[in-house]
């Protein structure tokens, strides 16, 4: 939607930009530097070059004076009215509003894009803008068919959707109130060597098959039944099938893919509708030139060729499709593929998503017990995200985008917005810019057009690169001396006549002439590579390419290359210097601004983890590596960012179990465990705390081959609840243990005890020295004591006796 705030912004930067460019070309003039000789020459120089048809302009000097920038012009005298510099431009044709719902009585009306129609005026180099504004609506009615195998390796897979229908459309219906579904199958073209030719298989492929001894012969590709709302229809059908037989591993399910997308009548797909086609296999398919091995030559014309029993009549006289072709008429009737297959061929149908847009993969489970789930998710994964495709593009015009998406952040290079719901609006800035003109008369046109849309943007071109002076110019005008054509300022003089009024005559040639045929004073006449005739220099020619300028000065072969290619095949040389085309810069244009390579799933820039250089990502991040840095099992994030891929795969819980992106941005290998080994040196193990505090582990490697392995374990480990028995008997059994242990180790300390006194007792008898009989402690209770008496010699009496 434009605004007049919006062109005024724009305006504005118009005018910064060109008074920007006005002060860089100051040292060099670009305009004046070029060898324009005629009004649209100058125009093709440069969009900011102007031209001056005024007659009396610029006597004296050379006839690239005239084509200078416009203030130059106006400033050297030059009228305004005379000044030829047109501009690109935008005209909006058609411009209907979005809808907000897709069900209803108004849905053969519905409108997902705007504006519808626009006409573009451009002139070669001068960039314009305009502005898409994208909406999926609300209960958009949904076509789905479903396309089974029905090889012998599928047969539990067909007893598991014999109610399919009913089930599949009480989901879609969440989705969309009007809603249809379809039926085919395929097997094999019925030829040798893809399938049993032989007499006694012709009509029991089966013969002599011991674990499944009846099926019906082979075919490539049966509709039966064409997109009904009556889903019990779609049991019927299922009900009354029986599996086939084919000789090699590889199906011919391509066959059958073209087929239900080319045969619209017969299939019944509705032009107000989303299509889906659910392609189930549990094995690869056949390709482009394998039909070289039954003698088939004739390359697939892709058209339609179902007969009267609605069985693909081509399959034993054409080849299998390109992916190419396929590619071209599943955008063509806009119908979004969905491979539904086995583990095993993830990788491979992926890397076919990459070559067919629209597509996208699903794993199904051995029994295809997870159908309806799968195409639910794929539903919700295509509807979640808009794609805009450009259809007939011309080759001399550039296209860059700029995506708006839900968080309103402009991302340059980008033409994609993913995460969104329905509902959501989101705008694209498309710039266009022309390279050259194509030859006059010539009606130029593109279409926008989103991925699995019916809605479209065309856009007319046309040109502005002639000159209105163009229309009065004058033949043999007397101001050409009669002998030329006066056109917008100039003449156009006749073969072997020269100067700015035809008067003089080639080969002439004079001192007077030479000093004005030289860039400055010293330097060579025309560069030494033209001839000075008439005050002017006539530059040679040159197999490498053209040389002109005022004095030969420039060409247009002596830039730099890239790979031998001038100015890398995306710009032009102009004077030794490259002008890239729209969407490159670099000093020889091999460096592209188109970041859209460099978008990892989870829409950030080389996942967080590098920058986009020249389209490419370069990894900064320790460790990251991969095609956008999306693998870095080393890096710290590196858990957190799978363990949400854990969680949604596993356990359907999380934060990418929300919003439906699990699919999208989990593709990496997840297999379940028992018992995790982390012993694996090039594995990263990662656990973390789940909601009710258990522990989830896995391991993160890379393989070899590209593809990231999650080894997980199949349960999280939780510890189990105590019992109450168990605890009790548990706190007895301790208390009467530290019982135990505290009374022996009393009774450890008084035995110590009692044998240490023991001892000392024993050592304390030893030194005893007194005899066993007798008791050193007792004591007599009479004492006797030996008294010696002297008598006196006197007679006396000492005992009372007479003294």
């Amino acid at each position: 939607m434009w605004t007049p705030g919006t062109w005024m912004w724009r305006a504005a930067l118009c005018c910064v930009l060109l008074g920007i460019l006005m002060h860089r070309v100051k040292g060099l003039n670009v305009c004046m530097s070029g060898s324009a000789t005629s009004c649209e020459e100058c125009l093709l120089i440069h969009p900011s070059c102007a031209w001056c048809a005024q007659e009396d302009f610029g006597r004296g000097r050379t006839l690239t004076s005239r084509c200078d920038f416009s203030q130059n012009l106006q400033k050297r005298g030059c009228e305004g009215r005379f000044i030829e510099s047109p501009s690109s431009s935008i005209s909006v044709l058609q411009n209907e509003p979005l809808s907000s719902k897709g069900s209803g009585l108004t849905q053969y009306d519905v409108i997902q894009i705007m504006p519808q129609k626009i006409s573009v005026s451009l002139r070669p180099g001068d960039q314009t803008w305009f502005e898409v504004q994208v909406r999926q609506v609300e209960d958009y009615p949904v076509d789905l068919y479903y396309l089974m195998d029905l090889s012998l390796s599928m047969k539990d897979d067909l007893d598991t959707i014999r109610n399919l229908g009913t089930k599949l459309a009480q989901e879609m219906r969440k989705l969309t109130s009007n809603f249809r579904l379809g039926f085919g199958s395929f097997v094999d073209k019925n030829m040798s060597p893809f399938s049993y030719t032989a007499p006694k298989y012709q009509e029991n492929p089966c013969n002599g098959y011991k674990l499944f001894p009846n099926c019906v012969p082979s075919f490539g590709f049966r509709h039966l039944l064409s997109l009904t709302g009556k889903v019990d229809r779609f049991n019927e059908e299922v009900q009354k099938q029986m599996v086939s037989r084919n000789r090699d591993a590889p199906e011919g399910g391509f066959d059958a893919i073209l087929q239900a997308a080319v045969c619209k009548d017969r299939i019944g797909w509705r032009k107000e509708a989303f299509h889906l086609l659910v392609f189930t296999t549990d094995d690869v398919p056949h390709l482009a030139l394998d039909g070289k091995l039954g003698g088939l030559v004739q390359p697939h014309d892709g058209q339609c060729h179902l007969n009267d029993k609605n069985e693909y009549s081509a399959s034993t006289k054409m080849d299998y499709p390109s992916l190419a072709l396929l590619g071209e008429k599943l955008a063509e009737n806009n119908i979004y593929l969905i491979f539904a297959v086995t583990k095993r061929l993830y990788v491979i149908y992926k890397n076919f998503t990459a070559l067919i847009p629209g597509t996208t993969v699903e794993i199904l489970d051995q029994d295809s017990k997870n159908i309806i789930q799968l195409i639910v998710n794929a539903y919700n994964n295509i509807r979640s995200k808009v794609e805009l495709t450009v259809w007939d593009h011309p080759e001399d015009i550039s296209l860059s985008f700029t995506a708006t998406c839900q968080d309103g952040q402009p991302l340059p290079g980008l033409r994609k917005c993913a995460d969104l719901k329905i509902g959501d609006t989101v705008s694209f800035n498309v710039s266009v810019e022309a390279r050259s003109c194509p030859p006059r008369g010539t009606d130029q046109s593109f279409t926008i057009k989103p991925v699995g849309f019916k809605d479209r943007l065309e856009v007319a071109v046309d040109y502005q690169c002639d000159c209105g002076c163009t229309r009065t110019a004058q033949a043999n005008s007397s101001i050409c001396s009669s002998i030329g054509t006066y056109n917008c300022g100039t003449c156009r003089c006749e073969p072997g006549y020269l100067g700015a009024h035809c008067e003089c005559q080639e080969g002439e040639a004079g001192s007077m002439y030479l000093s004005a045929c030289r860039e400055a004073e010293g330097k060579q006449v025309c560069s030494g590579r033209g001839e000075c005739s008439c005050n002017q220099c006539l530059c040679y020619e040159s197999e490498f390419g053209k040389i002109y300028g005022t004095f030969c000065e420039c060409d247009d072969f002596s830039c730099a290359r890239h790979k031998g290619i001038l100015c890398s095949g995306h710009g032009e040389c102009h004077c030794g210097e490259c002008k890239c085309h729209a969407g490159y810069i670099g000093d020889n244009c091999n460096c592209s601004t188109e970041t859209s390579s460099c978008i990892s799933d989870d829409g950030e820039i080389c996942s967080g983890r590098g920058s986009c250089v020249c389209g490419r990502c370069q990894c900064t991040e320790p460790g990251a590596f991969g095609d956008t840095c999306e693998k870095c099992p080393t890096c710290p994030d590196a858990c957190g960012t799978k363990r949400e891929c854990i969680e949604c795969r596993l356990f359907n819980s999380g934060r990418l179990a929300d919003n439906q992106t699990c699919q999208r941005l989990c593709k990496d290998e997840i297999i379940t465990v028992e018992t995790l080994n982390t012993e694996d040196p090039g594995a990263v193990l990662c656990l973390y705390k789940t909601d009710n505090d258990c522990v989830m582990r896995f391991t993160y490697s890379e393989h070899a081959n590209g593809q990231s392995v999650l080894t997980a374990l199949k349960e999280p480990e939780c510890g189990g609840g105590p019992d109450a028995m168990t605890v009790l008997l548990a706190v007895v059994g301790s208390i009467l243990l530290v019982g135990i242990v505290l009374l022996a180790a009393w009774k450890l300390v008084i035995t110590f005890h009692d044998r240490r006194e023991f001892a000392r007792f024993q050592s304390a008898r030893s030194r005893a020295r007194y005899e066993m009989a007798s008791n050193p402690l007792y004591k007599q209770p009479i004492s006797s004591h030996t008294v010696e008496t002297d008598f006196n010699m006197y007679g006396k009496s000492y005992n009372g006796g007479p003294h």
